[in-house]
């Protein structure tokens, strides 16, 4: 890793515990809407939804008003509680409202980011809605690390698109071959920097198999190891 001087980092699953943060805001807002779901069993289906719209929104298959909608709109129909669209709309809006307000990063986020600073110029490619992230970021305490952030709005596409990566990469004035992507997914940020020809690892809390050859952590700690 001696020619690498520049880390991209992914934000949400990789620094911002989005799972643990999401979880709280949704308590908070269906709690003010007295929406009568139990929170366990709303996140049970919500989440793996929610996953499922981001892919179609990476590819392009749904628009931020339709996964913003959609998620929402599945998972109480799943629950079969009745629920106007208008309310679901107010609930979507709140939700990314509040949800910057809660700011649990994984472990060791601080401390590898304290490593790396003095060693790398930092940067952030999310495909993540510019102004969340930036909340998120400002609230959390690390925006003071990154030099750069680069979102799917700013470059008109979304990892693992490789015109994203192009963007970031001019954006923070450095080469691919100088240049590594960390982040949990393995679609968006791993292959979509692989394809692109720039180094990655994966950031892999939950043990998941992958591929032998694709270099991977389970703890941000452990990037120690690698740079």
């Amino acid at each position: 890793m001696k020619q690498i001087t520049d880390i991209f980092f992914d934000l949400d699953h990789t620094l911002w515990d989005f799972e643990k943060n999401s979880a709280l805001a949704f308590e908070k807002v269906l709690k003010k809407h007295e929406i009568q779901v139990d929170l366990d069993i709303f996140l049970e289906y919500y989440v793996p939804l929610n996953l499922k719209y981001w892919e179609l929104y990476r590819h392009e298959k749904v628009t931020q008003t339709q996964l913003r909608y959609g998620r929402l709109k599945d998972t109480f129909a799943i629950l079969n509680y009745e629920i106007s669209d208008e309310l679901i709309d107010l609930l979507s809006i709140e939700y990314i409202h509040y949800l910057p307000e809660f700011n649990h990063l994984f472990d060791g986020t601080m401390e590898i980011l304290d490593y790396l600073d003095a060693k790398y110029n930092l940067h952030i490619i999310t495909n993540g809605f510019q102004e969340v992230q930036d909340g998120k970021m400002k609230n959390s305490g690390i925006d003071k690390y990154f030099k750069t952030i680069t979102n799917s709005e700013m470059a008109g596409v979304k990892k693992p698109n490789p015109i994203i990566f192009e963007y970031a990469l001019q954006k923070a004035n450095t080469q691919k071959q100088n240049s590594i992507m960390i982040g949990d997914c393995l679609d968006a940020d791993v292959n979509g920097a692989l394809n692109f020809g720039m180094d990655a690892i994966h950031f892999n809390e939950n043990n998941k198999e992958v591929p032998s050859l694709v270099k991977q952590v389970t703890q941000l700690i452990e990037l120690k190891n690698h740079l």
